[in-house]
């Protein structure tokens, strides 16, 4: 998918796979404004609970956000404004869901939003991830919100021992939960051309470091990026992999 404005053209992709799950709990989708060119939102939603609980809770992430987005006006509404309403309706819907799910379904967000002035606005809750690449090099990516994390962030284990923990699964925010979700927000004021901004879930993450992501995005198209790195994940997940997804976006000159 490729969608210009004034100045510049984004170009994207997306990718899912069920990954060696009995069930796809995974949601990914990268919507384009409707009226307004250069403005473009990607979701990833990474759901929990039971067989359809976990599908359930990442469709309603993906459909906020769709109903919320086609109603946006960049002209005249916030767009901090506009990435909360998806976090709190999304998980009022997920609770909501839980009456008639088998178990208590739950989803993480990963969000960004890119702007006709190339600003970009980014929110997640749990441990689907956004990264940020200049070229090759990654500027900034979230942090997820889960026990390893927080391990990391007191200085009790490393990054390296934090990819290999037995609890690296334990999310200490996501939508769906009694409690208001854990939310972080970041704002890239000026994305510039050759920037790549991905959202992916931990089924993906979990198997690449930066210098390996950016290598990929910075060579290929986001669709043939997309491509290779659900493969290669696929391949070192070696039988055991959990499902994944991700969404690429790349800024790219006018020819």
């Amino acid at each position: 998918m490729t969608r210009s404005s004034p100045g510049f053209r984004l170009s994207a992709a997306t990718g899912i796979h069920r990954g060696d799950r009995a069930y796809q709990q995974d949601q990914v989708e990268v919507l384009v404004h409707p009226v307004v060119p250069g403005c473009v939102l990607a979701v990833v939603a990474d759901g929990m609970g039971g067989k359809s609980g976990g599908r359930k809770a990442a469709d309603q992430v993906v459909l906020t956000a769709r109903q919320l987005f086609e109603r946006f006006s960049p002209e005249t509404e916030s767009a901090v404004d506009l990435m909360a309403q998806i976090v709190s309706e999304a998980h009022l819907m997920i609770k909501l869901t839980a009456l008639s799910a088998e178990e208590e379904p739950h989803s993480t967000l990963a969000a960004f939003l890119i702007l006709p002035d190339r600003s970009c606005h980014w929110i997640h809750s749990g441990d689907s991830r956004i990264h940020h690449f200049r070229g090759s090099r990654q500027l900034r990516r979230t942090l997820d919100h889960s026990y390893v994390q927080r391990l990391v962030d007191e200085g009790q284990i490393t990054e390296t021992e934090a990819a290999v923990h037995p609890q690296g699964n334990l999310l200490t925010g996501c939508l769906g939960t009694v409690q208001e979700p854990t939310v972080s927000t970041a704002l890239i004021e000026a994305l510039q051309v050759g920037d790549t901004l991905m959202c992916c879930s931990d089924g993906l993450w979990h198997y690449f470091n930066a210098r390996e992501l950016g290598s990929v995005l910075e060579s290929v198209s986001p669709r043939e990026a997309a491509e290779l790195l659900l493969s290669k994940a696929r391949e070192r997940a070696s039988g055991s992999g959990d499902n994944l997804s991700l969404a690429i976006v790349r800024v790219e000159a006018l020819a």
